[in-house]
């Protein structure tokens, strides 16, 4: 079985949450958890660790018996101690507990007070008024439950960008594999970058007469065959991932990466385009009436066009077509520009490795400095410190970056913001620090002028230099604050503070949306992993995927600066 990694944490986690649910040992419930995170967190895939025979007992938080598990998990696909836990509970409570607002126990509480066992039975209880009598709810939990229920159908069922990168990479392998294919592409959304997916559109190339569409279906994830004929082929995987592969001809291979890369809105522009000067664009090719004058490349059809070629992170319609044909489009940034990771947390509060495996581990990816940001006092959760706390620590660092050779180690927190907008921790610590990264992390839905003042007012603080995750959103799960984002970076220009694009899959925290307003804004932005473990400094990719998508350059980011030029930006805050 071609399991990833995400399938494995997502058991994991429904099994902590029946144990919850069940009121289990916390510890055990925990250790589930934590076992789920070091998953998400790997640089490489399990199915491959298990194939070199590797132990996979020496990864944080796995013991012998989460080890056994995975190994069950990989080889049949399932896990026979969630399917008891199902059983025993009498529902599997998964899909409600997706639900913003809905842990474990307030399922538990649901189903024992309604009986109610699925997202539709829950809407139904809600809009009939029942769960408001249920006890720890009311009537603005309900009607909070109406609406989540309502935005996620709206949204329909999308996939993390990640998790449908770690769901196609084994496919695209498969594929490559077969002898008649050539050339095997991702294109859509996917290919674009965004955040999260609908589905996945793979263009093929193949020798004249192959059966890959046939060949497809035959992939050991596809748990459905949704189409299927000669050209084009449609599947779902056993994550509920569709695929749609499409074989084209080597002449329209450009056009169709072209076609289905671009949004519609990209799309339409081009085609306009084209009939602008007479042509004709669709997935086949450029046509000067019925004869073909691009197609087999990309750069062919945007250069018959007028148009430099547009990386797939632009095609959106938002003036790279206008850019493309005035020369004006930027140099992105790239993971070769970036120098250093200004936010990381390591298993003094949250994370799962020391200062100096993750030292190690950034300088093995040619970092030149990192930042050490663990949580304040506030996210207990989190195992937040306090001034005492943080001052130990970072005298543990200073020790740690005295005998590091070849990179620096910055001391740094990242501190709460208060309802009232100062800070979790005194000035006098604050002072110690060479980074201080605000975030807000609980209070999530005041109001729009409330939380708006609350942010400005943390980034008016004389020792404030970098507003993390600066919307909280959690892509699919949380909604963004209500906050005036234009009100924010004004702020942020107005008291030389940066705004973080966090790299988590999760967040991606600015938008691209924001990130461009930002840049024009001249505000600067810094790119940061949020890392909770070595193999999680990877997800650095995410956020320069991030960046680029907002027409982000290299001087646009702060951490594409060397070590020096990095103190004095920061120095010039106070």
């Amino acid at each position: 079985m071609s399991v990833i990694n995400a399938d494995i944490a997502h058991i994991f986690r429904n099994v902590a949450d029946l144990l919850d649910i069940g009121n289990a040992n916390p510890f055990r419930v925990r250790a589930y958890r934590r076992a789920a995170d070091t998953l998400d967190g790997l640089g490489e895939s399990v199915v491959d660790l298990l194939d070199r025979k590797e132990d996979l007992t020496e990864l944080p938080g796995i013991g012998a018996d989460l080890a056994r598990k995975i190994h069950e998990i990989v080889e049949t696909g399932r896990l026979a101690f969630l399917e008891q836990l199902q059983q025993k509970a009498g529902a599997s409570f998964s899909d409600m507990m997706e639900i913003q607002g809905l842990g474990p126990r307030k399922v538990k509480a649901l189903y024992d007070a309604l009986g109610v066992r699925t997202v539709e039975e829950l809407e139904q209880a809600a809009l009939d008024g029942s769960v408001a009598g249920v006890r720890g709810f009311g009537a603005i939990s309900q009607e909070n439950i109406i609406k989540e229920i309502r935005r996620r159908r709206e949204r329909g069922r999308r996939f993390l960008y990640r998790t449908a990168r770690q769901a196609v990479a084994p496919l695209l392998e498969y594929l490559r594999r077969n002898p008649d294919v050539k050339h095997v592409e991702v294109a859509g959304s996917f290919r674009r970058c965004r955040e999260s997916v609908g589905d996945i559109d793979i263009l093929v190339t193949c020798r004249r007469g192959s059966r890959v569409t046939a060949y497809v279906t035959g992939y050991d994830q596809v748990s459905e065959v949704v189409s299927s004929g000669k050209t084009r082929t449609t599947v779902l995987l056993s994550s509920g991932l569709q695929v749609d592969l499409r074989v084209v001809p080597e002449v329209s291979r450009g056009a169709a990466l072209v076609y289905f890369t671009g949004s519609k809105a990209h799309n339409v522009a081009l085609r306009t385009r084209a009939l602008q000067k007479g042509l004709k664009l669709n997935e086949y090719g450029l046509f000067d009436h019925e004869q073909r004058i691009a197609g087999r490349t990309e750069e062919d059809v945007y250069r018959k066009l007028g148009l430099s070629w547009i990386t797939p992170e632009l095609r959106e319609n938002h003036g790279e077509i206008e850019a493309a044909g005035s020369g004006r489009l930027p140099r992105l940034i790239t993971f070769d520009d970036i120098r250093g990771d200004l936010h990381m947390h390591t298993m003094r509060t949250d994370g799962r490795n020391s200062v100096r495996e993750m030292a190690e581990a950034a300088r093995a990816k040619g970092y030149e400095y990192i930042a050490i940001t663990e949580h304040s006092r506030h996210v207990t959760i989190a195992g937040g410190l306090g001034p005492s706390e943080l001052r130990e620590h970072c005298r543990h660092i200073g020790r740690v970056d005295r005998e590091m050779e070849g990179i620096r180690i910055l001391k740094g927190v990242e501190v709460d913001i208060l309802d009232n907008g100062s800070l979790d921790l005194p000035d006098e610590v604050l002072r110690e620090l060479d980074l201080v990264i605000a975030a807000v992390h609980y209070s999530f839905e005041l109001p729009r002028q409330r939380q708006t003042q609350r942010i400005v007012t943390a980034l008016q603080h004389p020792l404030v230099n970098v507003l993390a995750h600066p919307t909280g959103r959690l892509i699919g799960t949380r909604d963004p604050c209500d906050v005036d984002m234009e009100a924010v970076i004004r702020a942020a220009r107005d008291n030389g503070c940066l705004l973080e694009i966090n790299a988590s899959p999760r967040r991606l925290d600015l938008d691209e949306r924001a990130c461009r307003m930002a840049a024009e804004a001249g505000v600067r932005m810094v790119v940061g992993s949020d890392a909770h473990s070595t193999g999680q400094l990877d997800m650095m990719q995410y956020g320069i995927n991030q960046a680029r998508r907002g027409w982000l350059g290299p001087d646009d980011v702060v951490n594409t600066m060397s070590c020096s030029e990095l103190l004095e930006q920061l120095g010039m805050k106070e």
